[in-house]
């Protein structure tokens, strides 16, 4: 199951005269990340960067001046994102703005059943709050101190491991390193959950050392012994040595 985490940075807040001008996205198969990344800088014509997103972002008319527009760069970004689910944190207002770019080049837009909210996510997950990706990421342990300003692919990168931790990924997906082996687990035993993560039960290759030393063991024994036949203990056989 491929997913695409992303986020845009825009010119302002109102989709229908504001433009995107930067977007980043990070590629997840079976909650995951690939490596495949997205980034590009876009010229937003002759719509100026507010001053209020200008400092949240930092991305200034001059450094945008060479970039491409978003017509030249459409086609790469629905490329990249294929038939993937759209996810982001407030996607209304990134996909409002998504949307708006498309409309303006005469391309369909994304349909909202290919879009994922994170924030609607983390609001059920936590109704008290708070649920900034800033908040999210302190509270799932996500480094985010190197977020000095807001930045497309930076906050993809932060909400890809937000993301994960929300729905528990790593914990059902720790048996895709093993996709390799021939579609089988160590013991031959593999299967695929409905969301597409493939699980596997493993045995270990040797058993643990027992924590029990044997006097400890040959302790227990004594004490078994002492409760008699109707003692639960003895129901469960010896400890191992």
């Amino acid at each position: 199951m491929r997913e695409i985490i992303f986020d845009t940075e825009t010119t302002g807040l109102d989709n229908r005269m504001d433009r995107i001008i930067e977007i980043g996205g990070i590629e997840l198969f079976n909650h995951f990340p690939t490596g495949n990344t997205l980034h590009i800088y876009i010229n937003p014509g002759d719509q100026k960067v507010h001053p209020d997103a200008l400092a949240v972002h930092g991305i200034t008319d001059e450094f945008l001046k060479d970039k491409k527009a978003f017509a030249e760069v459409a086609e790469e970004i629905l490329a990249f994102f294929g038939d993937a689910k759209w996810i982001a944190h407030n996607a209304t207002f990134d996909m409002g703005f998504i949307n708006a770019e498309f409309a303006r080049i005469g391309l369909p837009p994304i349909l909202p059943e290919r879009v994922v909210d994170t924030l609607s996510m983390a609001r059920r997950k936590h109704p008290m709050g708070p649920n900034s990706l800033d908040a999210l990421c302190r509270r799932y342990g996500v480094d985010n101190s190197h977020r000095a300003k807001h930045g497309a692919l930076l906050d993809s990168e932060l909400l890809a491991e937000v993301y994960i931790e929300m729905i528990g990924g790593r914990q059902a997906a720790l048996g895709l390193g093993l996709s390799g082996q021939s579609g089988q687990a160590a013991r031959g035993e593999m299967a695929m959950e409905d969301d597409g993560v493939i699980s596997a039960l493993l045995e270990r290759p040797r058993p643990l050392v027992p924590r029990l030393s044997q006097a400890e063991a040959q302790a227990h024994e004594a004490l078994v012994a002492k409760l008699g036949e109707k003692g639960i203990w003895s129901k469960f056989g010896s400890p191992p040595a």
